[in-house]
């Protein structure tokens, strides 16, 4: 199968704009796809000059609202809408659509005797907005009308597991073509790895339109060609990601894909969004996946999954870092040396002895930077709103524990020198702070305070703006996560090269 095209989707109100956005992405893309049905009205009557407005092949799609569009006015009307674009072809091919996307249940002679005559293929469409779509081979196999479509089949995963699905049956399909691809968060793998799933391309959309097809899980397609290096995808690439959920938004795919071009490594990092630490397994074995990064709230289900860990993993009780060597599963925790690296970074000094710290949490994050602490030499208490699970954290390295709300404002006084903020709280907020998005929302700052909030996302959490405004030093997670994920490239560096010799 040769390599996936690249896809741009163009959802303006005009022909003008997105006539000036496919320019604007040119050298990222293969074809464009017109979404006619989020044209202006008046504009719809103007797409037949679409074609010879652009430099590369288009794509006509009018999709009707029950398929994820907003066509409204019925059949009669698109039909002669299609009619109208696909009229008066020129000698010319390049002037006319090189294809049109008829639904499955689109059955109109005269408009696909039209596309034929023409040269331009039928792509016969498949869409299901709510669940996934199970065998895929034999939806596929009576799509395929005539030996000039190609048949697509895109719809909405519920979990991992229905992209793990998805691969094993499109794994079959090497020797036909045909478009594949999931929706949502879950789907990115689709769309990234469009090689490994036989998909005939990939659709992308441009960031200033992205808000029109959200929740469809479209990459923007300097992301997908520069970020993850879509056009070197083969099937010698090695696998590498990130799973965890939410998982909204991780710079980790950034980090790790930069390396792997500077090292001229052929592997490419893609994050895997999943509920159950069991389905990241499960893709991770399925798609042959080299190492992967772990992240909340997986970096301690995961470790009864693993086949070993090491001693850090086995002091922590928290796992961030998986890679597979020999056919077995290896743990790491990376976590501690990142943030020992940050921590110094941003006190500037070697050696927290002397310093009271306030630990904010008690879950995965936080054991290892308890322990970096305790390495340092810090003086610390760990406040959590479970004091159960704070006491048992704290026994491990003979820290002060105590539980997390307004009534625990003296013992975080007295534990100020440093705070660190290890929960999710903050994360992807950028309201005032408040009771939910600050935990620690009950504290006056003095001013005296260095804060250091393992949250990136984003740059200024709401905890960081309330204690930056009382004069305090603070910083977010960025520099823990760079110097983490420079111990993780080693480790996953090590994978790649040991994954040629299995």
């Amino acid at each position: 199968m040769r390599k996936p095209l690249v896809c741009l989707c163009l959802t303006g109100k005009t022909i003008d704009e997105d006539v000036r956005i496919a320019e604007e992405y040119i050298r990222y893309i293969d074809m464009v796809e017109l979404r006619a049905d989020c044209l202006e009205e008046d504009e719809r009557l103007n797409i037949r000059d679409f074609p010879s407005l652009v430099k590369v092949p288009c794509l006509l799609t009018i999709r009707r609202v029950a398929d994820g569009g907003k066509y409204e006015e019925g059949e009669a009307s698109r039909s002669m809408l299609f009619a109208r674009a696909l009229a008066f072809a020129d000698e010319d091919k390049r002037k006319n659509f090189a294809y049109v996307d008829f639904e499955d249940d689109f059955i109109v002679p005269g408009l696909q005797d039209a596309a034929l005559a023409f040269g331009t293929r039928i792509i016969r469409s498949f869409h299901d907005m709510n669940n996934p779509v199970k065998n895929i081979a034999q939806r596929l196999s009576k799509m395929r009308m005539t030996g000039f479509e190609i048949p697509k089949i895109a719809f909405m995963p519920k979990s991992l597991s229905d992209i793990t699905d998805l691969f094993k049956e499109a794994s079959a399909l090497s020797g036909t073509e045909q478009i594949i691809c999931a929706m949502s968060a879950f789907g990115l793998p689709t769309r990234v790895l469009a090689q490994r799933f036989n998909s005939y391309l990939s659709f992308t959309s441009p960031a200033e339109l992205m808000e029109n097809v959200k929740g469809l899980g479209h990459v923007d397609p300097v992301s997908l060609s520069s970020l993850y290096r879509f056009r070197s995808i083969d099937s010698e690439t090695r696998l590498f990601g990130i799973t965890g959920f939410p998982l909204v938004a991780t710079s980790s795919p950034k980090i790790h894909n930069t390396i792997f071009g500077e090292n001229e490594m052929n592997a490419v990092y893609v994050p895997f969004k999943a509920e159950k630490a069991e389905e990241a397994f499960e893709f991770a074995n399925t798609m042959g996946v080299c190492g992967f990064s772990v992240t909340v709230p997986h970096k301690e289900t995961i470790i009864p999954l693993l086949d070993s860990v090491d001693k850090g993993v086995q002091e922590m009780g928290a796992c961030n870092t998986v890679v597979r060597e020999d056919g077995k599963w290896l743990g790491f925790n990376t976590d501690c040396i990142g943030f020992e690296l940050a921590i110094k970074e941003f006190t500037g000094r070697d050696s927290l002895s002397g310093m009271k710290v306030s630990v904010i949490g008690a879950g995965g994050a936080a054991k290892a930077i308890v322990y970096a602490l305790k390495n340092l030499g810090a003086d610390a208490c760990i406040f959590n709103r479970t004091s159960v699970k704070a006491r048992k954290l704290a026994e491990k390295v003979g820290f002060n524990y105590s539980g997390l709300g307004s009534d625990c404002i003296m013992k975080l006084q007295s534990y100020s020198d440093l705070i660190v903020q290890t929960t999710s709280k903050g994360m992807n907020s950028t309201d005032e702070p408040n009771e939910t998005n600050d935990p620690i929302w009950f504290y006056d700052f003095t001013g005296n305070e260095l804060l250091y909030d393992i949250v990136y996302e984003p740059n200024v959490t709401p905890v960081m703006k309330r204690a930056a405004a009382a004069g305090c030093r603070v910083a977010n997670g960025l520099s823990m996560l760079r110097y983490q994920g420079e111990e993780q490239a080693r480790i996953f560096r090590k994978a790649y090269e040991k994954s040629f010799d299995d």
